[in-house]
């Protein structure tokens, strides 16, 4: 049926996507000699550069096809789900531990999917209530081993800064995800990889704004950190911001709200199996049972929007 294929090609999208956004929570604890506002500042100026860099052959046609509310709609995208969301959640990642971040990504789902089931043909909330309740019981148990293993700052008001910037990170993130769905749907025309590279360019130039006070009076680091910074960087740009970006785009084409907000999950999952390879540890009972709650929650969201199978006539 092509509603089902449909909904195997965004869900493997997404998973995709998650793949490349785990990588996030990755940065700031190998680059943990540099501050968020300089991880954030470097992501995006390296994702802007290359996206100028391939938009540059085709920027005039593309370019006129593009109005006003457009370029504001990609600004504000801009903030929300690039800038905003990643020196949020560097602080939080920095500040208060991996716990915080866990319950940044554990919580999207739910949130988004709430906000879908109240959109025009959606799946019924009650219907989505289990699943949802077992992504919010897979993100107990990551929050729970998180605190129990990641003491994270020592400093009780720095952590409490970095909960705070966790709560912020959600919020932007949430608008961020609604947003970009909307104006996928409104403008068809135009390519999920083409809207995601035209927010690179939009990012790019706010990063602009962001790396003077980011990198002013940036002594301290040898060439040799710096070539691994902007190594990492470039590296998180181009698998994170560009590819991960345009995988979710077309899952968001492709899926609907009350779906493609649960396959957030997936961030967290990746994010899970880079922390126990960079930590060289394998996981534990209580990570093991919540990767299982998470993978569970979203296999059961997505039989409840496969179609029905329709009997054969006798």
């Amino acid at each position: 049926m092509k509603r089902n294929r449909q909904v195997v090609r965004g869900i493997a999208n997404g998973v995709a996507a998650g793949a490349a956004w785990g990588l996030v929570f990755l940065a700031p604890q190998v680059l943990g000699d540099f501050g968020p506002f300089q991880l954030s500042a470097a992501r995006y100026l390296a994702y802007g550069a290359v996206a100028v860099l391939l938009l540059t052959p085709r920027w005039r046609p593309l370019a006129a096809r593009l109005g006003r509310a457009e370029w504001i709609g990609l600004v504000r995208l801009s903030l929300l789900g690039n800038i905003l969301y990643y020196v949020l959640l560097a602080s939080a990642v920095q500040w208060a531990g991996g716990a915080s971040a866990s319950l940044i990504v554990g919580l999207l789902p739910v949130a988004l999917t709430v906000v879908g089931a109240r959109e025009a043909g959606a799946v019924s909330f009650r219907a989505l209530v289990p699943s949802m309740a077992l992504c919010l019981a897979g993100v107990g148990l990551v929050a729970f081993e998180a605190f129990r293993l990641d003491t994270g700052n020592g400093d009780p008001a720095l952590r409490l800064l970095g909960l705070v910037c966790a709560v912020g990170a959600l919020a932007a993130w949430s608008a961020y995800s609604v947003d970009n769905a909307r104006w996928l749907a409104r403008r068809p025309d135009i390519s999920a990889y083409d809207w995601s590279l035209l927010t690179g360019v939009v990012t790019g130039a706010l990063a602009l704004l962001l790396a003077i006070p980011a990198f002013w009076g940036g002594a301290g680091h040898g060439p040799a950190e710096w070539v691994r910074f902007w190594g990492a960087a470039t590296g998180v740009a181009i698998l994170a911001s560009m590819v991960g970006n345009g995988l979710w785009n077309q899952a968001s084409r492709l899926l609907p709200l009350t779906l493609s907000g649960q396959l957030i999950v997936f961030e967290t999952l990746f994010a899970l199996l880079y922390g126990f390879l960079w930590s060289q540890r394998w996981p534990t009972g209580l990570e093991v049972l919540a990767i299982a709650c998470l993978v569970a929650g979203v296999l059961w969201c997505a039989s409840l929007h496969r179609a029905p199978r329709v009997a054969p006539a006798l």
